[in-house]
């Protein structure tokens, strides 16, 4: 079971970030705090809610209080970076960072007490991160919940509107995994075939799953891709990265809705207008 709270991998994000040259991916930081904290699998895949894993949930907070306190910055995309004041050896107080976003939302106690997650009032420092989990979870519930066909039919159109051509679905048995296929050109000069595998889990995708995957892509494909609604275990992403095999590409259940709302595939966004009175302009007069 992971036992790391959000607040206690506070200076772990940093240290992490400083090991990876002062910036790095949510992917990248994840994979430096698992080294820094010896974590086995167990812990790194104990899942908190859906499909998102403990560690990833707490370190979303941890990102999004760190930032608040200006010790890091994201970009739009994605990147997150350790700011001049986060650059400086320093220690790093959690008592002090929650103290220090209590009073953004005018708290003056808080309770210190490990829990797994933070009180009412902290919830309203929330970045997007962490608060696009819930619809995530709610379309990943419905996701879930169709016909293995009608997932790889889905999975079919998201290729096709993220620049796949001729994707087709398999129409046969003992395909070896393979559930379709396609082929994606780059600039409209190179193309690569590829084939992929639609999984609609409710649990974590292993290794033995993406080793099968690959021996059936050899001779057919120059890609693979992996589409599932769960997750994916380390070792998983592991073995789709090992040396001197051919790579698979990964898409867990949060990176295919987070792409379904991209494309705006069964997705509404609604934008809420926010009117902001400018007291000391009407001084003026």
């Amino acid at each position: 079971m992971f036992k790391y709270t959000y607040n206690k991998l506070f200076e772990p994000t940093i240290i992490a970030l400083k090991k990876l040259g002062g910036s790095g991916s949510i992917n990248e930081i994840e994979e430096k705090v698992i080294e820094l904290l010896n974590l086995n699998e167990e812990e790194i895949n104990d899942i908190h809610r859906g499909n998102t894993t403990k560690l990833e949930y707490r370190l979303a907070w941890a990102r999004t209080y760190l930032k608040r306190y200006g010790l890091i910055d994201n970009s739009a995309r994605g990147v997150w970076a350790l700011t001049e004041k986060g650059s400086k050896d320093q220690i790093i107080d959690d008592i002090r960072i929650r103290q220090f976003v209590a009073g953004e939302v005018k708290k003056s106690t808080l309770t210190y007490d490990d829990q797994d997650m933070p009180s009412n009032e902290e919830i309203l420092t929330l970045s997007n991160e962490v608060s696009t989990l819930t619809w995530q979870e709610e379309l990943l519930d419905i996701l879930k919940t169709i016909q293995p066909e009608a997932f790889e039919r889905l999975c079919q159109r998201l290729l096709r509107e993220l620049g796949f051509i001729n994707v087709e679905v398999t129409q046969f048995t003992n395909d070896g995994g393979i559930d379709g296929k396609g082929v994606i050109r780059l600039g409209g000069v190179m193309s690569f075939h590829v084939v992929f595998q639609a999984k609609r889990y409710r649990d974590s995708v292993s290794a033995p799953i993406v080793r099968d995957f690959r021996g059936a892509m050899i001779g057919r494909a120059d890609k693979g891709l992996i589409i599932t609604t769960g997750t994916f275990t380390r070792e998983a992403k592991k073995e789709a990265q090992r040396d001197g095999a051919p790579p698979i590409d990964l898409i867990d259940g949060n990176d295919f809705v987070s792409k379904l709302k991209d494309l705006k595939l069964g997705v509404d966004i609604e934008l809420i207008e926010k009117v902001n009175i400018k007291k000391e302009w009407f001084e003026n007069f």
